[in-house]
């Protein structure tokens, strides 16, 4: 064999001793274990001597599956995000699929690039974070038989099934909570409401400020953003109000941060402001050390990716049975959603109260 051509299953199987079809299932993980330990040691001894390596290309067009999922988020630098890609990526790599990571960069449009780009290169499945509240993009797609699933956001008009945090009740016990403490003027901040997360935390909060009989001042309610600089612009606005909110609940990490730091430097400015008691969703390792946190919504981050990951699996499987089935749903898409935790923070007590669906 020249040294410039590429080493074949073939090769490997000659040199090994043994049939292509074991060589094969020793490189598959769904196979591998069908496969003596030592005639997979014979394998691998055969396949670092030719230096060999799998043409995935070749396999792909064989078995019509390049055993890759992608995931595409709206964007990359948030935490939440890459917690919820790893804990998929744990449970595809079990399955033998490598992850394909795109972001979106909150923009419709660039998913819907991004979209194309990922079903022109044969994933097998798709998981959506979506970036806004168009979904006939998705629908499309997924009437063209690939397996698509979204996680953490519903679009509206979508028959797609999804997994997600329950916001509402997260955001209404949130609420309830610094209501319990006496707090009556507080205030929502952070979230745009073509984002399903944020309609439904500011529904919550809503929800629990009518509960307790208390009016809310449509000027403590901020929405217009879900980053760090949207907190701490929101902030602004909010402090220039004669009057102050007591608490506030912030609707995601980000914003809350910037929150954080615009009532921090008001302080080093010398502004003398009263104390403002935070709920926020989403927690952090440094939770502990942000001084005006008073509660925080957890949500269960590894069992959304790992549901996730794991349905859409199940997806590529039925697509595989049954090709062109598509992932658009005849009937009501299935929406999971799991439970919240409320932790108080920065208060001596660190005791955990489980937030749990809303029975029918």
């Amino acid at each position: 064999m020249s040294r410039k051509q590429k080493a074949t299953v073939r090769d490997v199987a000659a040199l090994a001793g043994l049939s292509t079809a074991t060589v094969s299932r020793a490189f598959d993980p769904a196979f591998a274990h069908l496969v003596s330990e030592e005639s997979r040691q014979r394998v691998m001894a055969a396949a670092a001597q030719l230096n060999y390596t799998k043409n995935h290309v070749a396999r792909s067009l064989k078995t019509r599956s390049t055993k890759t999922i992608a995931v595409i988020a709206p964007e990359l630098a948030n935490d939440f995000f890459m917690e919820l890609t790893e804990a998929m990526e744990r449970v595809f790599e079990q399955a033998g699929y490598t992850l394909l990571v795109a972001s979106s960069s909150n923009s419709v449009k660039e998913e819907q690039k991004r979209l194309t780009l990922f079903a022109e290169r044969l994933v097998d499945g798709i998981v959506v974070i979506p970036a806004g509240d168009v979904g006939e993009h998705l629908n499309q797609l997924g009437r063209q038989g690939m397996p698509l699933l979204l996680v953490d956001r519903l679009v509206t008009g979508s028959d797609l099934d999804a997994v997600l945090s329950e916001n509402e009740a997260g955001a209404r016990s949130l609420t309830e909570a610094l209501v319990g403490d006496g707090y009556r003027e507080i205030a929502f901040i952070g979230g745009d409401c073509t984002v399903s997360t944020a309609r439904e935390r500011l529904a919550g909060y809503r929800c629990a400020m009518e509960d307790a009989g208390l009016t809310i001042r449509e000027e403590l309610v901020r929405l217009g953003g879900l980053g760090i600089a949207d907190g701490y612009r929101l902030m602004g606005e909010l402090l220039e109000e004669q009057k102050l909110p007591e608490a506030l609940v912030a609707v995601n990490l980000l914003v809350h941060l910037g929150i954080q730091r615009r009532l921090l430097e008001e302080q080093r400015k010398g502004r003398s402001l009263p104390p403002i008691a935070i709920a926020a969703f989403d927690e952090t390792v440094y939770s502990a050390f942000l001084p005006l946190l008073r509660y925080v919504a957890v949500q269960d981050v590894s069992g959304l990716g790992e549901r996730a990951a794991r349905w859409i699996l199940k997806k590529v499987d039925e697509a595989k049975a049954i090709p062109q089935a598509g992932s658009v749903n005849a009937q009501e898409p299935e929406i999971v959603r799991l439970p919240v935790t409320i932790m108080p923070v920065n208060r001596g007590s660190f005791k955990t109260q489980e937030v749990l669906k809303e029975q029918p």
